[in-house]
């Protein structure tokens, strides 16, 4: 059983990747070719927004996001510790101040009260209000809050509503990081459309995901999406020996975009098949008992299913359900082990075990079971035999 399975994708679409990728063979325009701007064209009339800015990766697109807002040394943003390093990491790398805030319980999402009070208490400089780096402790009154990273985890949008109603009462701005969403829905808007800009990932695993790497920014302000454009090929002016500002080489392969055309075309039917196999999952699990807590989606909210993930009833649990789910050929994955303020990579924050105590335990709890849209319902009928009765092989 494969946890992602992308050759049943393949071969629906073979030949048409593989005459779009004979079209870019032809005409010879790797880069920026015209297939990239078709892509832009078609993803952000989906979205419903006015701009779509391709770029190398969905780390990419939130290092073309920062940028956009000038953040740097002195800023802090605001992001969930339960998430892929890069959201993180990107903040960092502009020697800005990762500050996080914990995730709801109940979408694993960065938790819009949580994420007040941290950004009071940075304000106040008073760590007694909420969990702060302790490594700010006497650089509290040089740090400013600048912004937020919401993260739409395993596919599931945030409380937008929430979190742009508590930015906008601070005066930052919010970035959606929808790397996981690309073709969900929060109030009947798409994912990628519920910040100021919005990020996604092309990455092969992803719900709609190329080759190789890939991303996108999205927004419908003419001038971020202007910044935009011009970091993404070296701070590019009127022409390509203009510099006007510091950027990066974040340009998207044609040929990665030529492979999303063809994909796009069957996005829309693969998400319906997630949401079926989803519910899937949940009739058969809730039905099978054995302690384990299903995904919850909000009413308004739609999930694209990045992942179906669940939360074993403890650590010794979920090794034990997955060991037996391994013996039995079932591949399984942990999103995430470890929370990002216990990574070495963050250590120099202070941050400690305790100061985020959901994620924390969410880290020690969830798996993720296999979930794609070729997903067949015998072989989700024999995961939930194997969990209802886990001392079988």
């Amino acid at each position: 059983m494969q946890f992602i399975d992308l050759s049943a994708q393949q071969k629906r679409i073979r030949n048409e990747i593989e005459a779009n990728i004979r079209k870019v063979l032809d005409h010879g325009l790797y880069i920026m070719g015209p297939e990239v701007n078709k892509l832009e064209e078609k993803l952000a009339e989906f979205i419903n927004v006015k701009h779509a800015v391709s770029c190398a990766s969905g780390t990419d697109a939130l290092l073309l996001s920062l940028l956009t807002y000038n953040v740097g040394p002195g800023d802090a943003v605001f992001t969930t510790p339960f998430t892929f390093i890069a959201t993180a990491e990107m903040i960092s790398l502009l020697g800005a101040t990762p500050v996080f805030v914990d995730i709801d319980p109940k979408t694993y999402n960065i938790d819009p009260d949580h994420l007040n009070k941290a950004i009071t208490a940075i304000n106040d400089q008073d760590p007694s209000v909420y969990s702060l780096p302790r490594a700010l402790k006497h650089e509290l009154p040089t740090i400013t809050p600048k912004g937020v990273i919401a993260v739409d985890l395993f596919g599931l949008p945030c409380n937008f509503d929430h979190i742009n109603s508590v930015a906008e009462k601070h005066g930052l701005f919010v970035i959606e990081d929808a790397a996981q969403s690309f073709g969900a829905e929060y109030k009947g808007k798409k994912a990628c459309s519920l910040a100021e800009i919005g990020c996604t990932s092309f990455f092969p695993a992803k719900p709609f995901g190329c080759y190789g790497d890939g991303g996108m920014c999205f927004a419908d302000n003419d001038k971020l999406a202007e910044i935009m454009q011009s970091l993404r090929v070296h701070g590019k002016g009127n022409h390509k020996y203009e510099n006007i500002r510091i950027g990066i080489n974040g340009r998207l392969d044609t040929l990665q975009a030529a492979i999303l055309l063809a994909k796009f075309d069957i996005l829309p039917e693969e998400v319906e098949l997630r949401h079926k196999a989803a519910s899937k999952y949940t009739e058969l699990l809730i039905a099978a008992g054995n302690k384990l807590s299903t995904p919850f989606v909000p009413d308004g909210y739609k999930s694209v299913w990045a992942q179906y993930s669940v939360l074993a009833s403890d650590e010794e649990h979920r090794t034990n359900l997955q060991t037996k789910l391994r013996d039995a050929g079932i591949p399984t994955a942990i999103y995430y082990p470890k929370p990002l303020h216990l990574q070495a990579a963050f250590a120099s924050l202070g941050y400690k075990e305790g100061d985020f105590p959901i994620g924390e335990d969410f880290a020690r709890r969830i798996f993720s079971l296999p979930m794609h849209p070729y997903l067949k319902k015998e072989e989700q009928k024999k995961i939930a035999d194997i969990v209802k009765n886990p001392s079988r092989p």
